[in-house]
């Protein structure tokens, strides 16, 4: 696979990661801890805060990959 059509596709994967992790993890706070106190609203954002890393790095380590033998030229 070409590596710009890799890093585009990268590119719209995290923006879709970044997107619906948000509006996921904000529902889940309103339905689970609306009740809750502000330490732990604050906790579970840190928390899910940082979360988003792990798959983004995933995705960002394919994208960065390098292309096989043959396949594209790297300029």
């Amino acid at each position: 696979m070409p590596v710009r059509l890799k890093k585009f596709i990268g590119m719209i994967g995290l923006l879709l990661l970044v997107v619906i992790y948000a509006v996921v993890s904000t529902a889940v706070a309103v339905a689970q801890l609306a009740d809750k106190s502000a330490w732990v609203h604050l906790a579970f954002y840190f928390f899910t805060g940082l979360l988003w890393v792990l798959p983004a790095m995933l995705l960002i380590k394919w994208m960065e990959g390098r292309p096989r033998r043959g396949t594209d030229i790297e300029h």
